[in-house]
This record gives C-alpha cells, structure tokens and sequence, in this order.
C-alpha cells in the first residue's frame, strides 16, 4: 500500500504530465523535442519531490555530569558556550527539563527506552568491566525504533549500559557503534582506571580499537563525520554520548589559560566545557557542510547534574539557584539544560518553562519522524505540541524518579508544583540533613533552592504524594 508521503508525489507527478501535455500542445512542439523536455522536468520534479519527502536525520548529543546552568544560555556569565548556545538560539531551550535519573546508567536507559529506569531495569549504574551485563535486550530502544523506520543508526561516544556482546550498542539497534563501554575513560590513552588494574576500554562494533594518544572527543567528532558523510542521502539517527565534562577534566591548553582566573575546581571544570563545546561545534558544522542542517533534528541534554566526586576535584560545575549535584534528588542533580533544533520546522530562539522529561524524547522523535512506536508502554510524552506552542501544557501530571533497590532507595515524586524526596542525599553540601529530613516536601513554585522541608506543615500534602509513590512501586519496581 502506498505511503502519504508517496501518494502525494504521485499526484504531483500526475499534475505535472498535464501541465506539461498542455504546455507542449500550445507551443507545438513535438516528437522527440518534446520527450527530452518532459523527460528532464519529470526527472528534477522526482527529485524535488523525495528531497522535500525524506524524513529528518536524528541526532541527541548528550552530555555527561554538566551542571544545570552551565551554558551561557542558562544564565552562566563566565563561561564560553557558543555552540551549545547556538543550538537554543536555533532552536528551543526548555527550564524546567528533567533527566531520569541523577546518575549516569539509570538516565541513559531512561533515554534509550522511554521508560523510567527501574521499569527498563537499570536501577543502578552498569559495571565498568568486560562481561558485564546491563540493559536488557528484551528492552526495546530509541536506535532499534528508528532503525525499523528506515534510518541508519549509529552510537558515538560513551556507553555504560553493559559490557556483553548482547547488552552493547550492536546488540540493541546500532549498526555502527564506536567509543568506550564502562563508565568513564582517559581521555587519550582510553583506560578505565578507577578500579581493579587498568584496563583498555575504546570500542568500534564491538573489536577492541588502539588509537594511542589521540583526544577521544576529537575522535568522536571525526567518526560522526564520517558516518553522516556515508549516510547523508538516507536518514541516519547518532546517539553522540560525549564522555564530557565527566573527570578526568582534560581541557585544551588554551582554554586553561583562558581560564586561569577562575577559581579552582572552576577553572578545570570550565576548561574541559569549553573543549567539549568545540567538539560539538565540529559535529555541528559537518551537518552545516554537507547542507543537512534543516534536515536534521538535533536534541541536546546533560545526563544529570555536576559531580562532586574527589576525581572531579570536589566540582566544578554549577547548579545555580539549586540544591544538590550528581547522585541527588534535589533539583541540581536532576534539573538539566536541554535543547531541540530543527531550523525552519520548528520555532527558534524560543523558550520553554513547562515541565518536560528525558524519557520524552523518544516519543517525541517518533512523532517528528514519523517513525511508528515499537513498545508502547513506556512512559515518556511526546512534547511536540509544547515545543510548537508556548502556551501549551506539560503532558505530564506526575514524574516519578528512583535509583536502587531495597528498603533505603533514594526516590522523589513531582505533581505540579509540590515535590516529595524520600531518603534525601545532597551531595553539594548547601545545607545538612537529619534524620527529620527522611521525607522532603518543597514547593518549586515558591522556592527551588529547596533549602526548608515543608513536610510537618503539609502532611496532607506530603501524605498524598507518598502515596502516590508506594502505589507506582508497588506496580512497577519488582
């Protein structure tokens, strides 16, 4: 049966013929003149005609551990984000965006599948060694969708969602995959150092690589460029998971000098932002040179919020106005940047302040692509409606959020402008918690710093949304 898409070439064919039979007959011309010229404006008609027709490129750059208004575009004034910034003045740049997980694993599963982490069953982080399972293959992804629709489909960059030929990216939907498996890697000699002996950890479909001493966000730059230019005349879809500003921070030369009057961490942090911002201009500009740019979406988002970790010099990044960092359910480890650019389809320099979520995105890209759904019990919205409308509503009435298992998860549970945190860890340090802080209610309406619990003056309030989570877990942790 034939497609819309293909049925309305036909009919543009069809008008075509007779406009041009009529053409012919008035100007009487004939015989093999006239077959020459209906050949030649048939042919460049057909080729219009599948330009104008072919679906959008997809390609999500995801960012590690960057803070949740680090981008000049968020309010940042000392940093130097022109890329990044580029794609919200291109595009739109959303304020109150949620990743699905405050920590590294949980939100890429929640990307990939659409599923809020537990139920694709990445409650944790991954294992950083070889043979390690993670995201299951019975989990349907965003690649496998977009790969059914037609499109090419690559993984670029960092993994962390198992370490098994069936749970790395050529098991779940990518035809070609190139970059590291476990959570993070040294940036030009690609070991993974932080436990057990060093190990070597870069990665192209699935056989070990050596590219010594060659910058892995260079290299990511590089193979993107070449796998869009391979695949430019069909639709491709890249998962470009930059392993920045993750630690080790391994900034450009010229940028530490840029920034040598910042303070420190700042100035590391800072540095290494600013190279992964030329990394993304590199991808960027090979969208720009090959003149895909307004055949391309591009989404961008951080996984989560900054780290304070010791190998991240205890940070860096910044939160802002918020409360918390990486590993946290507070606002600064879960409220992240993101962005949507597709130029002349959808609006530009725009602003959302409606609530979205990073499971959303793959709902989102079926609908921009017209790509069917494979598994539809997930839980993202598709956000098309309030990234073409301003005054359209947020698609969800509850977000939840939960990292492990057992009696002592770490949750939270959002329903309009009321937040409840159960077990509550911040790990930027703003304020200290007690034992009287084990469920945390704020109003994000009247303060997102989240600095006062508001739990014993609501209890109703806070009594509803516990609820509200022990009914969700109670269906979907198992």
């Amino acid at each position: 049966m034939l497609q819309s898409a293909e049925i309305s070439v036909f009919i543009h064919i069809l008008s075509i013929k007779f406009q041009l039979a009529k053409y012919l007959f008035q100007q009487q011309i004939r015989g093999v003149k006239a077959i020459c010229i209906v050949s030649l404006l048939i042919a460049l008609c057909l080729f219009q005609a599948n330009v104008e027709g072919r679906q959008p490129n997809v390609i999500i750059i995801y960012t590690d551990d960057q803070g949740s208004v680090d981008l000049n575009c968020y309010g940042s004034k000392d940093l130097a984000t022109p890329h990044m910034d580029g794609l919200a003045k291109r595009g739109v740049r959303f304020t109150q965006f949620y990743a699905a997980a405050p920590v590294c694993s949980p939100s890429r599963a929640g990307l990939l599948t659409g599923r809020y982490p537990v139920r694709a069953g990445m409650p944790g982080n991954a294992g950083s060694t070889k043979g390690r399972a993670g995201l299951a293959p019975s989990e349907v992804t965003i690649a496998e969708m977009m790969k059914a629709g037609g499109y090419a489909t690559a993984h670029i960059g960092k993994w962390h969602l198992g370490y098994t030929p069936q749970t790395m990216p050529n098991g779940q939907g990518f035809d070609y995959s190139f970059g590291h498996m476990g959570g993070c890697i040294d940036n030009y000699s690609h070991f993974f150092y932080w436990q057990g002996p060093n190990r070597h950890d870069l990665w192209r479909n699935g056989k070990e690589i050596f590219e010594d001493g060659k910058f892995f966000p260079e290299l990511m730059a590089k193979e993107a460029a070449e796998f869009i230019a391979s695949n430019k005349t069909k639709p491709f879809f890249i998962y470009f998971a930059l392993n920045t500003p993750h630690y080790p921070y391994q900034g450009y030369a010229k940028w530490l000098k840029y920034y040598k009057d910042l303070p420190h961490p700042r100035n590391l942090y800072a540095a290494f932002l600013s190279t992964q911002d030329e990394a993304i201009g590199q991808l960027i500009d090979t969208v720009d040179r090959l003149g895909l740019r307004k055949d391309t979406i591009i989404i961008f988002q951080s996984d989560h919020g900054h780290s304070h970790e010791e190998r991240a010099h205890f940070g860096g990044g910044s939160s802002g106005p918020y409360r918390g960092a990486k590993f946290s359910m507070f606002e600064g480890g879960l409220r992240v940047p993101a962005i949507i650019s597709w130029p002349g389809n959808l609006p530009e320099d725009a602003v959302r302040d409606q609530i979205a979520h990073s499971c959303d995105w793959l709902p989102t890209a079926a609908e921009l692509t017209g790509v069917k759904l494979l598994n539809t019990d997930i839980d993202g919205k598709s956000i098309v409606k309030l990234i073409k409308q301003a005054k359209a509503k947020t698609p969800h009435d509850v977000l939840h959020w939960q990292t492990g298992r057992g009696r002592q998860p770490r949750w939270a549970v959002r329903q309009g402008e009321w937040k409840l945190i159960g077990n509550p860890q911040d790990t930027s340090n703003k304020a200290p918690l007690t034992a009287k802080d084990k469920l945390f209610l704020v109003n994000l309406k009247e303060s997102v710093s989240e600095m006062e619990n508001l739990a014993q003056t609501n209890p109703e309030i806070t009594q509803r949304l516990k609820k509200l989570h022990d009914k969700w877990v109670l269906k979907n942790v198992k």
